[in-house]
Parts: structure tokens; sequence; C-alpha cells
């Protein structure tokens, strides 16, 4: 007996935009048909989640259920960001998946060591990049149980 997907958005962090469109592409081939939020940087991150700047509005609602964090961005790198996710209370329970180029065994340890629930090294090739797709929404939306 399949789990019921569970319905909550999903927020990616990335600064790239050909890499925006690769993620959008491997979640539609996917078949993951969650809400997709996108910000460009760590700065958009924070204000997007602290309902700040231009998602100050009075019904933005909309919590991630998971966020996907590149780690080399402009303004606010990934790392700062999480590291300020991880420190806010009202944001920590959130589950952050890290996404990135880097493979540097420090930046790994760090990483978890600052409250990432993942780390996932982007890969090279479409097709891979579906099936990492389709193993983090079997995963994340159907597997775990995910705080409110």
């Amino acid at each position: 007996m399949e789990k019921a997907r569970k319905l909550f958005p999903i927020l990616i962090a990335e600064d790239d935009p050909d890499d925006r469109l690769i993620i959008k592409d491997a979640f539609e081939e996917a078949g993951v048909h969650q809400v997709i939020h996108y910000v460009e940087d760590g700065q958009e991150l924070m204000d997007y989640l602290c309902l700040q700047g231009k998602y100050s509005w009075p019904n933005h609602s909309s919590r991630p259920g998971i966020i996907l964090l590149d780690l080399n961005m402009p303004r606010k790198n990934g790392m700062e960001a999480l590291r300020e996710i991880k420190s806010d209370p009202t944001l920590k329970r959130i589950p952050v998946v890290v996404m990135t180029t880097s493979k540097r065994a420090e930046d790994i340890g760090l990483l978890y060591d600052l409250g990432a629930n993942s780390y996932i090294q982007k890969p090279s090739d479409f097709a891979t990049f579906v099936m990492i797709v389709k193993t983090l929404s079997k995963y994340w939306l159907e597997i775990v149980a995910l705080p409110p």
C-alpha cells in the first residue's frame, strides 16, 4: 500500500538560472507535483522564511516543508543561511537538504555540524538528477514524518 504524499511547498535556494531550470525539469520528469518556490541567494532565502522585504505581504504563509540549498550563492552563501535557519527556533525544524557541486570533506562535516539534514552532490547528467529527485521525493514526501 503506497502512502499518500505530503502536500507542502518546497523552497529551492539556487542562484544559477540553468540549475533552477534543470531542477524544475527534474521534478517534472520525476512526477513530483509539489508547489516549488525559488530564491536566488541566501539573503532572499532568509527574507522568504522571515517574511521580510518582498515576502512581507500579509497572506504570505507558504512555509516550506523542505529546503534544497545551494552553497555557493551571492550576498549570503548557503552555509551562512543554514547557520541562521538552524539557530532560529521558528525555522530550525525545517529540513534542509544541501545540494551543491562541492566535494570538500570539510564542507560536508561542517554542514552536518550546522544542522543540514542531507548533503547531495549535484550530478552532472540529467538522468541522475531525475533519479535523485525521485529518491528525495519518496523519502521526504512519503516515508518520513515531518514536524508540523
